[in-house]
């Protein structure tokens, strides 16, 4: 019957996963995902010099953070451990997720990934990329014919 959709078994298992996050969603479902978005939030901008990422990871040990950059990517890993003594609570409303989390990004531009820093404050990520010299803006001077 799979095979009559069309479907391999791994793609149908996949497909029904989207459809249940679909449907947690538009009937509200209390989950981190369906209220909030996708974990860790970010926020993506450019000062002229770099490409700033601030990741809002609150609660972890920055030990527990990978972060691996290329030319054109950003991954950001992780895994918030489930509290000890959980299983043992009655929860009236659940909205922080726990697990593994990774996000990944493609980045508007190239960037040197061996000046790459990252600090983490306050359950804030900031990752600052500098960009690699070839596709900083420069200034052009215009000389008179």
């Amino acid at each position: 019957m799979l095979a009559r959709w069309g479907y391999r078994i791994p793609d149908f298992f996949n497909e029904m996963n989207r459809m249940g996050r679909e449907m947690s969603r538009c009937f509200g479902e209390a989950g981190y995902e369906s209220c909030c978005g996708v974990f860790p939030p970010l926020n993506v901008y450019d000062d002229g010099e770099s490409i700033i990422v601030r990741a809002e990871i609150p609660g972890m040990d920055p030990k527990s953070i990978e972060v691996n950059a290329a030319a054109r990517s950003l991954t950001i890993q992780g895994e918030r451990p489930r509290p000890t003594g959980d299983e043992k609570q009655s929860f009236h409303r659940r909205e922080r997720s726990y697990g593994k989390f990774s996000r990944s990004l493609t980045l508007p531009q190239e960037i040197n990934p061996d000046k790459v820093k990252a600090e983490y404050n306050l359950g804030v990520l900031e990752i600052i990329l500098p960009k690699s010299e070839e596709n900083k803006p420069r200034k052009i001077e215009i000389h008179q014919a």
